[in-house]
């Protein structure tokens, strides 16, 4: 989402916060729809991005050729991911979320125990309920990582289209804020 404010303090036009909320929400609701292949697009996206990503990288040394090897390194990698993901996008797609969705799930179980330890320590027994349900929840990502890619997808869908919806509202107030702060104030 957009911040609503430029750098020297000026606030966005509000057709360009209304155009951003429409577009997020449309998005969102396609996610919702069709989880699948909306993942699929955007993973396709991300190939098409490595595989650039790369080439620019590569010729960024003719540029400047400080540290060349790490660029020439970075590039031949990204040349190489770009190149795995658009060779066999499907299979891409369900490697690098079903990977995503375990490191998640071992974040998930490390913080659970982190909270555990404290909460053993002193903490509010609150927060080792909650701490017990985060290694839960963990340990079903890293078991079903699968099942954890669609509720994850599920969960992006939703908070799109809320924060869509939202910037939609949000435009129309700025909208009305900056014509009543137009309006000339009427002495009696």
């Amino acid at each position: 989402m957009s911040s609503y404010a430029g750098g020297r303090g000026e606030a966005l036009p509000w057709g360009l916060v209304l155009v951003e909320g429409i577009v997020v929400a449309l998005f969102g609701l396609i996610l919702l729809v069709a989880p699948g292949a909306s993942l699929f697009f955007l993973v396709l996206l991300l190939g098409i991005y490595l595989f650039i990503a790369g080439i620019f990288r590569i010729i960024g040394i003719f540029l400047d050729s400080s540290s060349w090897g790490w660029k020439l390194a970075a590039g031949v990698l990204c040349l190489i991911a770009g190149l795995a993901i658009l060779s066999d996008p499907l299979w891409s797609t369900t490697l690098a979320s079903t990977w995503l969705v375990i490191l998640v799930g071992f974040l998930a179980m490390l913080q659970g125990a982190a909270g555990l330890i404290v909460a053993f320590q002193g903490g509010s027994w609150g927060m080792g309920v909650l701490s017990v349900l985060g290694i839960l929840f963990g340990l079903f990502l890293v078991i079903n990582p699968l099942i954890g890619v669609a509720t994850l997808t599920f969960i992006l869908a939703i908070f799109m289209l809320i924060g869509g919806v939202g910037a939609v509202f949000q435009a129309f107030r700025m909208r009305r804020e900056a014509a009543a702060a137009q309006q000339p104030r009427r002495v009696r």
